[in-house]
């Protein structure tokens, strides 16, 4: 009997894996993230691998079966700057702006830690989609940060939400910009033989 943990809070994330039909607990990593690079496909790999060693190794010894473990971390990036969660109305202000008219890339990092038949081992990668944002109007931008959607998400949007009426396309996995690359990771834990 296997036995599945997402290694986050996030509602999104929870409704992308719910999608490869498989039950789930969800167990948020807490403790804090440490970054030691810049470069945006080396950091989230890096904290979706913190996350997910964090929950595997809570979880290992009070557990028999066989269990998988999934942490992931979403940023998004701008001539690779990574661009975290607004601190207030200046900094989403100052987001959008740089984001509008332009390409920006969403960098997810995805680790699988598992232990299967008593063996362990896991597995990160990261997916990378490339977001472009028609020139929105300082009217917009007003508008839209007087919302309350920009303050919880990288990069002050989410794309699923209002902000999806100013992207002019992407180039890459949709889900990957919502926070969870599910094809490519369907496809991993297929070939791992762990679903």
């Amino acid at each position: 009997m296997k036995k599945y943990y997402l290694a986050s809070a996030s509602p999104r994330r929870k409704e992308l894996l719910g999608s490869l039909g498989i039950e789930f607990e969800i167990m948020p990593a807490v403790s804090e993230e440490v970054i030691t690079d810049t470069d945006p496909a080396k950091v989230v790999e890096s904290l979706s691998r913190q996350k997910s060693e964090e929950i595997f190794h809570k979880i290992l010894t009070n557990e028999s079966a066989d269990i998988i473990v999934i942490g992931a971390d979403t940023v998004v990036s701008y001539k690779q700057k990574i661009l975290g969660k607004p601190k207030g109305t200046d900094s989403a202000r100052s987001m959008i702006t740089m984001l509008s008219g332009n390409v920006h890339q969403v960098f997810t990092g995805v680790t699988v830690m598992y232990r299967l038949n008593g063996q362990q081992g896991s597995v990160t990668f990261h997916s990378k989609t490339d977001v472009e944002v028609y020139e929105m109007t300082e009217k917009e931008i007003e508008s839209y940060i007087s919302t309350s959607e920009p303050y919880d998400k990288a990069g002050g949007y989410g794309i699923q939400g209002l902000f999806g009426r100013y992207v002019k396309g992407i180039s890459g996995d949709y889900n990957n910009v919502v926070g969870l690359p599910i094809s490519e990771l369907y496809h991993v834990l297929s070939n791992l033989g762990l679903l």
